[in-house]
């Protein structure tokens, strides 16, 4: 048998990305070296509440049915630390991929995103659930023997490596299953080697951990330690979420986070309950300080952890959080559910379903405190998350009204897209006889703060939202109106400023227009069927014209946003609208030559100006340089 099992070892390289990642680890990426040890206690706890759930349809799993814990050893002789637990345990081709490549999605853009900042790229290597690898910062070289749950004795495996290019991976006799990691610490490391330093450690970061962590006791004699026979927990382990929150210090409560939420940072905020009646379950949930890097993948399994009277049953169980809250982080214990539930039956389960709906109102009662009483914090957390945020609107109509006062829009009283009002504020600034809020859509802020669209709200002072993330279309087209104010496009119909404009103003405009019928209707000619319609505008100032969308047509933003993702847009003409105080409006009224010319380049002009795309550019630059040769002379 020792033969065969000699004859198993091989030497393999690391995935590129993986030794990419050991120098990252081996250069101190983290700023504190303690880390590493709450990540390899973490990943042991994991290992041992994912034997639970396996051993849920396969009983045979336990083996020996000993209890899970994690047991934590030292050799100052040897100047060896080795972590072990009695968890599920890895498979050959498990330790292979586990411990020998990343494969997961996103990994390149999770290398795109590592910067050099140590406190930026711990973060996201914590999202990225590689913590395993923090071991060879403390450590010049790392063996790891497991043996998974279910398979014979000479089925376990030895994996070594000094954190280079390469490791070893060979069979093993493992009479028990689980997995134990030995750190042979490098030089300047020792003072890992003692069991109050590691108690130290255990109490700052893996209190909260629900399974004993175990250590050989210590007496002192003599001012010194001496190592009994007799074990010791040196953890709490117990279900932090199930003791009295007035328990729980803040550091107890972020650590846990850290645990959970995979995160070096500390969270945003959190809440924790225990709701009561016809389903009784226990929420503890976190908003986090950062977009995870994964956020915009709507596929990828996100957040919160079921379990069942205290059992572990599953990870990111999407069920209990819609989508446009998958940035939240934590957990949800049920005294109701049964613990052989699957994914499936939770799909289908009305007890799910009112425990999703309790947490969603969690969530966004949590964050409307945070709005109405920490301004700051709460424009952190718009920042992060507020573009994932929006895509409730269309997702969740029975907390439309909450998510809606939730939202946060750059407006023309900003400088940047980072300055952002309310729809409450923007409401309480209105002008007197202002009962619209007014919004303009564009594919950047710079686009919409330019807009042609807003010259008259700004000679008259009206506030206009400025709507400029690709996800504002779809807001807008579910938000109709706020607290009785109806939401309007200034690019969309015709424009209707009501109390807002005196009736001098309205008897100039309808005067105008009829001045201008033979120009409109001229223009409506050249222009053919490039519009639905040529009119008299007095949304203009300082431009010639501008493109509207009729009040029932799509508009111009969406219909490129629409297009550039590859999806059909239905076919409509725009509204060409003309200042008729400009001088090149005035000059076309008495143009007879150049004409066509002059209409063409009004309309693409104002095409342009919306950041639109012209059919011929060519076309385009030509007629501009003809009518500017003909107004030179030449």
């Amino acid at each position: 048998m020792t033969e065969n099992l000699a004859a198993s070892r091989e030497t393999m390289g690391f995935q590129t990305e993986v030794k990419q990642l050991l120098q990252l680890m081996i250069h101190s990426l983290y700023s504190n070296r303690e880390i590493f040890l709450r990540e390899l206690v973490s990943n042991a706890a994991d290992a041992c509440d994912k034997l639970r759930f396996e051993a849920l349809h396969n009983a045979a799993l336990l083996e020996d049915d000993s209890p899970a814990q994690i047991r934590i050893s030292y050799d100052k002789s040897a100047k060896t630390l080795t972590i072990s637990d009695n968890g599920i345990g890895m498979s050959r081709d498990e330790v292979i991929n586990n411990l020998g490549t990343i494969a997961k999605s996103g990994t390149r853009e999770f290398f795109s995103r590592l910067s050099g900042d140590q406190q930026k790229d711990a973060h996201l290597i914590g999202q990225f659930g590689v913590g395993f690898y923090s071991a060879f910062i403390v450590a010049d070289k790392v063996t790891v023997v497991t043996r998974r749950a279910g398979e014979k004795a000479d089925q376990g495996v030895r994996w070594e490596s000094d954190g280079g290019g390469e490791f070893s991976i060979e069979m093993a006799e493992q009479a028990v299953r689980g997995t134990s990691i030995t750190l042979h610490l490098r030089e300047g490391q020792e003072d890992l080697l003692s069991g109050s330093r590691l108690r130290a450690i255990i109490h700052k970061y893996s209190n909260h951990i629900v399974q004993p962590i175990v250590m050989q006791k210590e007496e002192w004699q003599d001012g010194a330690s001496k190592i009994v026979e007799e074990d010791e927990t040196v953890n709490q382990a117990s279900a932090l979420w199930t003791r009295p929150k007035s328990e729980i210090s803040d550091d107890e409560y972020k650590e846990f986070y850290k645990h959970v939420g995979h995160d070096f940072d500390d969270p945003l905020a959190w809440s924790h309950a225990r709701v009561e009646g016809r389903q009784e379950y226990t929420q503890l949930l976190y908003i986090p300080a950062h977009a995870p890097f994964e956020l915009w993948d709507r596929n990828a399994r996100h957040g919160v952890k079921l379990y069942v009277r205290r059992v572990f049953i599953m990870d990111d169980a999407e069920q209990l959080m819609p989508q446009y809250l998958r940035f939240v982080r934590g957990i949800v214990d049920s005294s109701d559910l049964p613990l052989n539930v699957s994914r499936e039956i939770l799909q289908e389960s009305k007890d799910i379903e009112a425990i999703r709906s309790g947490c969603t109102k969690k969530v966004l009662g949590l964050l409307e405190d945070i709005a109405a009483n920490d301004a700051e914090n709460y424009a952190r957390f718009w920042g992060e998350f507020g573009r994932v945020l929006k895509e409730g609107m269309g997702e969740d109509f029975a907390n439309k009204d909450k998510i809606a006062g939730l939202l946060r829009f750059a407006s023309t009283q900003a400088d940047t897209a980072d300055e952002t009002v309310s729809l409450k504020d923007y409401i309480s600034r209105m002008k007197d006889g202002q009962e619209k809020i007014y919004f303009v859509t564009a594919e950047t802020f710079n686009a919409a703060k330019n807009s042609p669209h807003l010259e008259v709200f700004r000679k008259k002072g009206i506030e206009v939202l400025l709507l400029s993330d690709r996800v504002d279309e779809w807001v807008v087209s579910h938000l109709n109106e706020f607290d009785g104010k109806q939401l309007v496009s200034v690019a969309k119909g015709g424009l209707d400023l009501g109390a807002l404009e005196d009736e001098a103003e309205k008897l100039e405009q309808e005067k105008e227009a009829d001045e201008l019928k033979g120009l409109t209707d001229r223009i409506k000619g050249s222009l053919a069927d490039r519009v639905k319609e040529v009119r008299v505008t007095h949304r203009l100032t300082d431009s010639p014209a501008c493109l509207v969308a009729d009040e029932h047509d799509i508009g111009g933003n969406l219909a490129r946003l629409l297009k550039s993702a590859g999806q059909h847009a239905p076919s409509s003409q725009p509204i060409l609208e003309i200042n008729p105080k400009h001088p090149v409006v005035l000059r076309l009224k008495l143009e007879e030559r150049h004409f066509a010319d002059w209409a063409a380049v009004l309309f693409d002009q104002a095409l342009l100006a919306e950041g639109g795309q012209l059919d011929d550019p060519a076309g385009f630059v030509k007629r501009v340089n003809q009518l500017m040769m003909e107004m030179s002379g030449n």
